[in-house]
């Protein structure tokens, strides 16, 4: 009986999800999956700890566990319509978001994947999936980051998106993951900082063909916004009394300024690395597509944090703290956006 129960609202989740194909607003999702592998080597990529017999017994039944989880935060984030547009990050290759989108309940959905791979030394790479009949990618790139002081050194490329949604309106989104902070904030601060110059050196490319363009930021930048590579070096600012097309603003901020609310928590404190940055052009509610300062979330369900033992309140329910299994989801939370869209 149970079995059949579920068949039924799955397929009233489909049923939702295709009857909103013209609908007046759609969400765009970031998440940090934390170290989403497969179970097998790949012996180009450090990613031994994640087989069978590595530090950290990665099996097959964790790696599908840790896939339906993301699925289930996926639709829980959408309310059974899912998100248009999904960008991720801490995934190993295009294997897992393929085993995501085809071998979860999220086949239904017909997610398509755009996907490069990155010359990170473990193998983690960002993607972007979107449905297809709300937003149809016209061109992408992977822009690499090429230390100049450091050309061996190698992190994740900047995954850039062109594409037009359902109500032909274009939008060029970034998806992000910054050089970490191991070692400490201060001595790892200049490979962000770098990493800050080239994506803003391409979104002024952007700007210079239309300053009226239509630009979503997000990723996990393991900087937050008042730190130099956000603020100074790409310019996203947090005053939002006047709006400029052509002038970037970080509704992230505006988010855990207003409502105290994070996307991680380091000893004891919330914070913001996943962050949602915007053209000034897509503040204007007069415009064909808009979002506001109203339309910036973060996903904390009761279901993705756990009891914080160590300081006070909850913490993400993550997979692994240090090498032990938790079970849980990721140790950040997603983040999402709302689109709108005018008649």
């Amino acid at each position: 009986m149970k079995k059949y129960i579920f068949i039924a609202i799955l397929t009233l989740v489909v049923i939702s999800a295709y009857s909103q194909k013209n609908a007046d607003s759609y969400k765009i999702m970031f998440y940090n999956v934390e170290n989403l592998f497969d179970t097998f080597d790949d012996s180009l990529k450090n990613d031994e700890e994640f087989l069978p017999e590595g530090n950290r017994f990665w099996s097959n039944r964790k790696y599908y566990t840790k896939l339906n989880q993301i699925y289930k935060v996926i639709i829980a984030i959408g309310e059974w319509n899912p998100p248009a547009i999904i960008g991720l990050c801490e995934i190993e290759n295009r294997k897992v978001i393929e085993d995501l989108v085809n071998n979860t309940p999220l086949v239904k959905f017909e997610y398509q994947i755009v996907h490069k791979e990155s010359p990170d030394r473990r193998g983690i790479d960002v993607g972007l999936l979107y449905r297809k009949e709300l937003f149809q990618p016209l061109y992408y790139e992977a822009i690499p980051i090429n230390f100049p002081d450091n050309p061996e050194s190698k992190t994740r490329d900047i995954l850039f998106v062109k594409g037009i949604t359902n109500k032909s309106d274009t939008l060029n989104i970034f998806i992000n993951h910054w050089p970490s902070r191991w070692g400490g904030q201060l001595e790892s601060e200049d490979r962000r900082l770098f990493v800050a110059s080239v994506l803003k050196a391409k979104v002024d490319s952007v700007f210079m063909l239309n300053p009226q363009s239509n630009i979503i930021i997000t990723g996990d930048f393991n900087d937050y916004p008042d730190n130099k590579s956000l603020n100074n070096v790409l310019n996203a600012t947090q005053e939002y009394n006047q709006i400029t097309d052509n002038q970037l603003y970080n509704l992230s901020s505006h988010l855990y300024k207003t409502k105290n609310i994070g996307s991680n928590k380091y000893q004891g404190e919330w914070g913001v690395l996943d962050q949602f940055i915007v053209s000034g052009h897509l503040l204007n509610t007069e415009n064909k597509v808009f979002t506001s300062l109203n339309d910036i979330h973060i996903f904390n369900a009761d279901f993705l944090l756990e009891p914080d033992d160590g300081f006070f309140g909850y913490k993400p329910n993550r997979t692994f703290i240090g090498y032990k299994y938790n079970g849980g989801f990721s140790d950040h939370l997603p983040t999402y956006l709302i689109l709108n869209f005018n008649k």
